[in-house]
């Protein structure tokens, strides 16, 4: 045993030939797996229901983003005057005009954090109703196409496009 490792060791060849013998080996099980690759972020955004959601998320929470852009636009209004202004004013016009600006400036921070924390809780609360419905799509899509396994696209560094099942997916979404 000890006589073949020092073979091996001093014949670079024969480590190349192990190599590819292990290789040929593995193929056979390589060859019979049946892969497909989906993009699951754009399938399941591209689809009629999640653009039905987002004109409605549009419609339901436009005039609360009209009123956090005004108050950005106010808390900018006022810094810029500070700037512009804040030398030639006397010291308590400053300070009236930076509390003014500090609370304009708090009030659009609050807004916009409410308005992304219920934004964000409504996608998410979308996302886990829709998720059993795609499960189902990529399941039938396995049992269609007869594959062992669906990889999302993120996990692959690149995929042949018949085997790129995300516009099959699409449609099975929208049906």
């Amino acid at each position: 045993m000890a006589g073949f490792r020092k073979f091996v060791k001093r014949a670079p060849g024969v480590r190349l030939f192990v190599a590819a013998v292990a290789l040929v080996m593995a193929m056979p099980a390589l060859a019979e797996t049946r892969i497909g690759v989906v993009d699951l972020r754009q399938a399941l955004f591209s689809s009629d229901d999640a653009r039905a959601f987002s004109d409605q998320l549009e419609q339901e929470f436009s005039g609360t983003e009209a009123q956090v852009r005004e108050a950005q636009q106010e808390a900018r209004r006022l810094q810029e005057r500070l700037q512009k202004d804040g030398a030639m004013m006397n010291e308590s016009e400053r300070q009236q005009l930076t509390a003014e600006f500090q609370q304009k400036a708090e009030a659009f921070t609050r807004q916009k954090q409410q308005l992304d924390q219920t934004l964000n809780s409504r996608k998410q609360a979308f996302l886990d109703q829709a998720r059993p419905e795609v499960d189902a799509a990529v399941k039938a899509l396995m049992e269609e196409h007869d594959l062992d396994i669906i990889l999302p696209s993120e996990a692959v560094v690149s995929v042949k496009p018949e085997l790129n099942l995300t516009e099959q997916l699409l449609e099975k979404l929208n049906q």
